[in-house]
């Protein structure tokens, strides 16, 4: 039976998904069983270098494998290579050969007394893009941890006017969070034929939504993944909005309408050769803070009425998509989390969170650390 000092070694990032695979390994002996396969491209020890440095090198015999080391201390060290299976396969095997023990995440999350970590445990198998992946890490060493402990030193200080303000800031990043493993909604609306399903297939990058020169023609939600800046997004393209009798468009309004209900940002997507007309400016009044685009600028321009003021593209010559991408992650993430910040990233969190902040504002301070109690214990 192995000896329970030796380090574990886990893959904490879901196999075969994003361009990153990170591997965690923990306990007495983690730094001296990674080194012994690592070759930094500086040709220093491992422990030369300052805790949290990212060390590019090679991992393995031979010309071995591009990794990413980070020495969190000489008992946790991560190593990120490239995702897939055989990469995170070869590291995996060379460090149980030094001793380690290969464990799951599932494993290390019913064994973690800290349900913050537990919880981003689980939440770092979902991740779909680099960038959440090392926003929970933080959160697994101890970032949002740390946070709530200084919640609660000001709480027990008597200093509620801090706390309160702590825990504000923790709740102005909870759309972050949220949107680490589910991704950000984009819907895309607009009269028909627009030309809001080429819009989607120019945005993310390949062929997705079903395009058809005749209004009318997209009548389900269609709906493609991708990634902005390393934040997870979700594109949808909906059917075109106006009143009609016709039952399966009918039917197409509605999904369109439910869809658009959920959306965290709407993008309004107008025919630039076509008239301004009164059901556009009815859209835009329903939206007032979405995107609003005018595409079609591959064909000559209709003058006449003026039309608001929105970004100009061409889905068919993809003038003006990188515009709109950048509008929309600057919509949807206006501020983004400093590396090694903390992040709420759970439902649970979320709400004890809220609960503190009200019982705060009542000046209930005993029911405010016994809602921070039920966060669970610190390191």
């Amino acid at each position: 039976m192995p000896h329970p000092a030796l380090p574990i070694v886990c893959q904490l990032t879901p196999p075969g998904r994003g361009a990153v695979a990170t591997l965690s390994v923990e306990g007495p002996g983690a730094l001296a069983s990674v080194q012994a396969h690592f070759r930094a491209a500086s040709g220093q020890p491992l422990e030369s270098f300052p805790a949290d440095r990212l060390v590019f090198g090679r991992f393995g015999g031979g010309p071995g494998e591009e990794v990413v080391v980070r020495v969190r201390s000489g008992e946790a060290v991560e190593v990120h290579c490239h995702a897939g299976q055989a990469a995170p396969a070869m590291v995996l095997g060379l460090l149980v050969q030094e001793g380690c023990r290969p464990s799951t995440w599932q494993e290390r999350a019913a064994a973690e007394p800290d349900p913050i970590r537990a919880d981003a445990l689980i939440a770092l198998a979902q991740a779909r893009t680099e960038r959440a992946a090392a926003i929970l890490l933080d959160q697994y060493h101890g970032a949002l941890r740390r946070a709530i402990d200084a919640v609660g030193r000001s709480i027990l200080s008597g200093d509620t006017a801090s706390a309160r303000r702590q825990v504000q800031a923790l709740l102005a990043r909870a759309a972050v969070g949220r949107h680490l493993v589910e991704p950000w909604r984009v819907v895309l609306a607009g009269p028909p034929n627009v030309g809001k399903s080429s819009l989607v297939n120019a945005l993310v990058g390949y062929r997705r939504a079903i395009v058809d020169p005749s209004a009318g023609t997209t009548r389900d939600v269609v709906s493609a993944m991708t990634a902005l800046e390393g934040w997870p997004v979700e594109f949808s393209d909906t059917a075109g909005l106006r009143p009609t009798q016709e039952p399966l468009e009918k039917a197409g309004v509605a999904l369109a309408e439910k869809k658009l209900a959920d959306a965290d940002l709407v993008v309004l997507v107008f025919d630039l050769s076509a008239p301004w007309s009164p059901g556009d400016e009815a859209l835009m009044r329903r939206w007032p803070r979405a995107i609003v685009v005018h595409n079609k600028a591959d064909l000559p321009r209709s003058a006449a009425p003026a039309r608001p003021e929105g970004l100009v593209a061409s889905a068919l010559s993809g003038d003006g998509i990188d515009p709109i991408l950048s509008a929309v992650v600057g919509q949807l993430v206006p501020e983004c989390p400093p590396p090694g910040g903390p992040v709420p990233f759970a439902i649970s969190q979320f709400h004890c969170l809220e609960a503190i902040e009200g019982a705060l504002l009542r000046e209930e301070t005993v029911l405010a650390l016994d809602i921070l109690g039920k966060m669970g214990p610190s390191g």
